[in-house]
Order: C-alpha cells, then structure tokens, then sequence
C-alpha cells in the first residue's frame, strides 16, 4: 500500500481542488517523545504529506536552524533505527498520510543501502529525499528504491537547465520538489511569479505533482505559492519553533502545531 499513499493524497488534493501542505521537521527534536507527538498530531493540524529529516552531523544544504535541529535530535539520541521506529509507530494511528524521509546519503549507506529499503518499506516510509545523491548514481539507491515501491523525490532548483531537467526527472517518483530559492534553506523568500514560471517549466516534462518549498514560512507566503503548485512545502519556520520552545521553555508540540495549522489555513486560501 505504501507505495501509492503519495499518488492516492495528491489525486484527493485535486478532487477537492487546491493545493497540498508538506511540513518538515528533524526527526528527533528536540526529543523523541515530543517528535512523535508532533508526527502524530500533525495530519489534524492540515499536513498532507510529512517530510521527516533523518537526522546528520552535516547537513550542508540547510540553514542555521535545521543545523540546530540536527545537533539537537543527535544529542538526544536519535538513531536511523529510532527514526524508522517512529514511522512504525505512526503508522499505528495513521495509514493514508505520505510519510517521506529526508536527508543525506551517508546516514543511509551507514545503515547499509539494502537493509534501509527493506527496513525503510515494512515501516510505512513512502518516499526518500536525498540531497546529496545526484541522478548519476541512480544504481546506488533510485533504482533499488523504485524496485521496492519507495518512491525517489527529485529536487529541481532555479538553476536546473533545461538540457538536464530530462535527466533529473528520468527517474522520479511521488512529486517533484522545487527548490524555490537558490542557497541553503530558510535563506530567503521565493519570487511567486519566477515560481510559478519555474513550475510551469517543470510540468511541461513531466506528469507528477510539482511542490514548491525553501523560504515560505508564513501563510500569506503559502497562499501565494499554493496559487500556482501543487503543494507547498514548510519547514524552516516549523523547525524555529521547536527552537524557540526549548529557549524558552514552552511546549514545542504545541508550538509547531499551531503554527503548522496558521500556514494550513494559508494554503487552503491558495487555490
């Protein structure tokens, strides 16, 4: 069933008319206990679609506060086999929300290509992002995912030409992850109008759903982009709140959720 929760969401998504919510977060922080009640609770808060980071000591792609997040989840004793445990965990109490892992390649080669698919699958986990594993080496882990019904998300950035965008797509499962700004994430915020023509861009070669993220992080900014894709994606803004809540000694599930459920709104107003 995994394998077609992303494809089954979306295809609701266009029957109700408007456009998806992907929230983002580190798996882990700033505890497991408080993960998996955001996890949990987030799909009540409007999350279509949950992108889970797996946690690295060097997440060169993010910014400042996903790095935070990273050091925080590991400092508190997030493991690949946790994070895959919190999936399993989830799927307790939810089987139709897309549950996607992202992140880097060498916490996955770490736990050894094979068994992290095998592992990755009998959880509940729908599709894999990662970063740092250019289509160039789809044998390594593209290939073998879409074997076992896990589906690879490709990123697609501003200064993807069009003479490679054939090649990024080839392989692609799920949607397909426009990075709307260029440089690392939470840097900016995107352009809707170069959005939109970016994704107008990307459909012409290719039938899968198009989700824009990078620099949206409030619900005025998630309208604009739900006008014109067919998801947006939240992560940044959801992470500084967990950050905020540890500073501050608040409730960070209750923190994120909040938040999460102003940008949902947001979206819903897009389309």
């Amino acid at each position: 069933m995994s394998s077609t929760r992303i494809a089954a969401r979306f295809a609701e998504l266009k029957a109700q008319g408007r456009a998806g919510f992907v929230t983002f977060f580190s798996c882990g922080d700033p505890d497991y206990a408080t993960s998996l009640e955001i996890l949990q609770k987030l799909p009540a808060a409007g999350a279509d679609i949950i992108e889970l980071g797996m946690p690295f000591t060097d997440p060169m792609a993010d910014g400042p506060a996903i790095q935070l997040s990273n050091q925080r989840a590991l400092a508190a004793g997030q493991t690949m086999i946790k994070t895959l445990a919190m999936v399993r965990a989830f799927r307790e109490g939810d089987e139709k929300t897309p549950i996607v892992l992202m992140g880097y390649y060498n916490p996955v080669y770490a736990y050894g290509p094979e068994r992290f698919l095998k592992d990755a699958k009998e959880a509940g986990v729908d599709g894999l992002i990662i970063v740092d594993l250019p289509v160039e080496e789809d044998a390594e882990l593209c290939i073998p995912a879409k074997a076992a019904g896990i589906d690879i998300i490709r990123l697609v950035a501003p200064t993807t030409g069009d003479a490679r965008l054939p090649l990024v797509l080839k392989n692609a499962g799920g949607f397909i992850y426009y990075v709307s700004i260029t440089g690392i994430t939470g840097a900016a915020t995107p352009d809707v109008a170069k959005v939109a023509a970016a994704v107008k861009r990307i459909k012409a070669h290719t039938g899968l759903p198009v989700a824009v993220g990078f620099g949206v992080s409030t619900a005025e900014q998630a309208a604009g982009i739900a006008a014109c894709a067919d998801a947006v994606v939240v992560g940044t803004a959801l992470v500084r709140q967990i950050e905020d809540a540890v500073q501050n000694g608040n409730d960070a599930a209750q923190d994120v959720l909040e938040k999460a459920a102003l940008i949902a709104a947001g979206v819903r107003r897009g389309k």
